[in-house]
């Protein structure tokens, strides 16, 4: 009906549309709906001129022949073929629509899923925000009470200290009232006697500068000091004076009652004691330490009458020990465990070769009270200990700082690794003599803020240690690295970056040269380096030195002993280095020209050139007008020098204290009368293969270096054992022999090189 109103409309287009549409509806109302056809509202003259199809057409559309007519089979094949497309049609349409439905049902719940995946994940978010306020405010509660408790155990265990402490100040009460008044007398007597120290300079020094000096005196020379007047002998019983007491510096001379008298008298102001290599010492010298209540600091080292029983006596009495020094000792397990008990506040321990402990006498320090404060640990020489040794060790002491463990070959990569596996705050190690160490060692000190590292004697350790060093210690300070034969170039290079590295020292590793030393000076850590050590590094060159002096301007210890590409050019170079206080460059290639240089700037105190056969007496007396300040100075085996090398340093240089002439062929008596002369501080003297002195040398240096504590003088065959006997029988130490020089001396018995 729409498509002949539409139609009509269209075709006719009527003056009032409406008016036609009305009546074509009356028409159509009138004549029934199955009389509708498309074009009976358009005029008969406008119907379009159709043809009736002829049979012709039919045969020729459903290709009849000619005899062939159009029948009513073919009519129903049109039909069904017809009907069977519309229903694929329509049932196509239909299947295309069912699976657009589904794949939006499908869409939908894949966007519900996800939507209820976040609402979850949002939900748990904000669970676990508020469980993290709650735990963050528990923990805060948690800090507060600690914080609480601890001080509350901190007033507590004060206020018994501070009891006890009173308790054992009240019984010396009597002594310190006794001295106080015994003082008062004594100043009234000074004023009213002519005292021996009048007009003496020292007796116009303030009371503070005396006892400062009073404190560099020896036990021997104090008992001296005592004996000069009564103003120093009131000054050597100020108990601020026996605070700390060595008796090593006179181990040759104390003996048991000495130490019981000393430690009686000053035993509530003993804070410091130091007993290393007093081996005369038993019994009562052992109980006499127990008495001094406030000791802190105990050096028993080489202490040959220390054992179990002794140690037992000292912690009787000694509770707040904090150092304690036993190497070399015999003590066993039993010790081990009596710390562990007796020294809870424990925190310096060095059991350096003490060969009698075991792995089990480790397990105690960790057990019970524990050394859990030790944060310092002396393992030297102890060859006994195993890995489980280490793992008692890191199960007890997991706050351990500084450790060192020299001299073990024993040692390995899983004795570490068990170590560090609960020592996680280790700052320093040095393994010197510990050849089995490799990479893996470094591997596992990764986890650990390292700062300071000492190897020594080691072929096992690569490049890859430096690059560890590189990627996990970036506060590391000191690196010593001797006798490491694999080190490279490359291993500097990787370390160049770090910026706070102050010490280096990889003496002895030959495969180093130019292309390492100069990159490191290059980076970040060259110009706050203090000492540098490339001892035997031979293939190192006047490139790297002269780098050295441009970038290096905190540099004040060098050593370039044996670099024999080293020349005058180089060192020339640190002649305008200022901050450079010690240089050693013996076995170099120099000359005469170096020294002068060196001598520039006047600063340096420590020299080094032995075995440097191209320097003369000029070269010294140059290098000695222009260092006052000099005070270590070898020349050993330098065959050009004479006494007139000697004359410049004696001359120019009166604060020496070291000297080396040892091999110096030309040198006489009178080298030996001007160094007694002139350098009354000498503590060191070697004059071995010097052929040509006499027993004169050495009475001149029994009058004029009276501080003299060690002197060698082997292959002097003109000096007599007699002499020696008379005149060094006060020194520390003397090494003489009368036989004749050997070849690698490098002169024969007469001096003729």
């Amino acid at each position: 009906i729409l498509q002949a109103l539409l139609c009509g409309v269209i075709v006719m287009r009527p003056e009032d549309p409406l008016t036609y549409l009305e009546e074509k509806l009356r028409e159509i109302m009138e004549k029934g709906l199955d009389a509708v056809l498309w074009y009976m509202c358009i005029d008969l003259s406008l119907h379009p001129k159709l043809k009736r199809i002829s049979e012709t057409y039919l045969n020729t559309v459903f290709g009849l022949g000619g005899e062939q007519r159009m029948t009513g089979e073919l009519c129903a094949k049109a039909w069904d073929f017809y009907r069977r497309n519309l229903m694929k049609l329509s049932f196509g349409g239909w299947i295309k629509y069912n699976r657009l439905k589904k794949n939006k049902r499908k869409k939908a719940k894949q966007k519900m899923a996800l939507a209820v995946v976040h609402y979850n994940v949002q939900m748990l978010r904000v669970i676990i925000q508020k469980w993290s306020t709650w735990v963050q405010i528990h923990k805060e509660k948690m800090t507060l009470a600690v914080k609480r408790l601890q001080q509350i155990f901190t007033t507590i265990y004060l206020n018994a200290v501070m009891k006890a402490w009173h308790a054992e100040a009240h019984s010396s009460l009597k002594t310190t009232a006794y001295f106080e008044s015994l003082a008062k007398e004594s100043q009234k007597g000074c004023f009213e006697s002519n005292d021996l120290t009048v007009g003496h300079k020292t007796s116009h020094l303030p009371v503070k500068a005396l006892l400062q000096v009073f404190r560099y005196v020896n036990l021997v020379d104090l008992a001296r000091c005592a004996q000069v007047s009564r103003t120093w002998m009131l000054l050597t019983q100020n108990s601020s004076l026996w605070s700390d007491i060595n008796f090593s510096s006179v181990k040759h001379k104390v003996q048991d009652q000495i130490v019981v008298n000393i430690l009686q008298k000053w035993r509530p102001y003993v804070l410091c004691l130091n007993l290393r290599g007093c081996y005369s010492l038993h019994w009562p010298s052992f109980k006499s330490i127990s008495e001094c209540k406030n000791l802190q600091d105990l050096n028993l080292s080489e202490c040959q009458g220390l054992n179990d029983e002794s140690l037992r006596l000292i912690s009787q009495g000694c509770r707040a020990l904090l150092y304690l020094n036993l190497s070399y000792t015999d003590i066993t397990n039993g010790t081990l465990r009596l710390l562990s008990s007796s020294f809870p506040n424990l925190q310096h321990l060095s059991l350096a070769h003490c060969r009698k402990f075991t792995d089990k006498g480790l397990l105690y320090l960790g057990s019970g009270k524990g050394c859990h404060k030790l944060i310092y640990l002396d393992l030297s020489g102890c060859n006994q200990i195993s890995v489980d040794g280490f793992r008692n060790i890191a199960n007890g002491c997991s706050g351990i700082q500084d450790l060192l463990i020299n001299n073990m070959p024993s040692l390995t990569d899983r004795c570490i690794q068990a170590l560090v596996e609960k020592c996680q705050q280790i700052m320093s190690v040095v393994f010197l003599d510990s050849p089995h160490l490799s990479d893996t060692t470094f591997k596992a000190l990764a986890e650990c803020k390292l700062v300071k590292v000492s190897i020594e004697g080691n072929n096992q350790i690569t490049d890859l240690s430096f690059k560890l060093m590189s990627k996990c210690c970036p506060y590391i300070r000191h690196i010593h690295m001797a006798d490491c034969q694999k080190i490279t170039d490359a291993g500097l290079q990787m370390i160049s970056p770090l910026k706070h590295i102050l010490v280096l020292n990889v003496a002895d590793c030959i495969r180093i040269s130019d292309g390492g030393v100069r990159p490191f000076v290059q980076g970040s850590s060259g110009a706050k380096l203090r000492e540098l050590n490339l001892t035997n590094c031979i293939h190192v060159t006047d490139a790297s030195v002269t780098e050295i002096a441009q970038r290096c301007h905190e540099l004040t210890y060098l050593t370039l002993r044996h670099c024999e590409n080293v020349t005058d050019a180089g060192i020339e170079a640190l002649g305008n280095m200022s901050s450079l206080i010690s240089i050693d460059i013996s076995g170099t290639s120099i000359s005469d020209m170096s020294l002068r240089a060196l001598g520039r700037h006047g600063k340096i105190k420590e020299l080094s050139v032995s075995e440097c056969k191209n320097i003369s007496d000029t070269g010294i007396q140059e290098f000695c007008k222009g260092t006052k300040s000099l005070e270590y100075c070898h020349v050993s085996y330098c065959p050009q020098l004479t006494d007139e090398a000697v004359k410049a340093m004696a001359f120019h240089c009166h604060a020496l204290t070291s000297v080396n002439i040892a091999g110096c062929p030309k040198m006489t008596d009178t080298c030996i009368q001007y160094l007694a002369a002139a350098c009354h501080y000498l503590h060191f003297l070697d004059v071995s293969g010097c052929i040509h002195l006499t027993d004169k040398a050495l009475r001149c240096l029994w009058k004029g270096c009276k501080q003299l504590q060690i002197l060698k003088m082997l292959y002097c065959r003109n000096i007599t054992k007699q002499a020696v006997l008379k005149y060094t029988a006060k020194l520390e130490k003397q090494e003489h022999s009368d036989a004749d020089p050997p070849s690698w001396l490098g002169c024969d018995r007469d001096g003729n090189i």
